[in-house]
């Protein structure tokens, strides 16, 4: 869907204001799924690695089953800018992630949670 996208010129149709709203938008929502999953393991006094499996498993869509869903729901060009906001999430999610797993390995290695 979104290769098809491209090719049919989605990007003309999508300013820079437009992109950086999705993105912030995405980062909000982010930080408060990674927040709010990390608080209620900690406040459910889960172990550390249990913390680490909610915290990234809570966060995670699949683009693999998101991306057909919605050339289902969405048929048409169209699909190509409704899924924008999911791989633009995938991929802060991937960086946030990567920071994620950095500091709980340097805690685990400092032997702090």
């Amino acid at each position: 869907a979104f290769s098809a996208g491209v090719v049919a010129g989605i990007w003309s149709q999508v300013t820079l204001q437009m992109l950086a709203l999705v993105l912030v938008l995405n980062m909000i929502i982010l930080a408060l799924v990674l927040i709010f999953t990390t608080l209620a393991a900690r406040s459910l006094r889960f172990s550390v690695e249990d913390e680490i499996a909610i915290v990234f498993c809570g966060s995670k869509k699949s683009m693999a089953s998101g991306l057909p869903m919605a050339a289902i729901l969405f048929a048409g060009q169209s699909v190509s800018l409704i899924v924008i906001p999911l791989m633009l999430f995938h991929q802060i999610q991937l960086f946030a992630c990567a920071v994620l797993a950095r500091r709980y390995g340097q805690a685990a290695q400092d032997g702090i949670r």
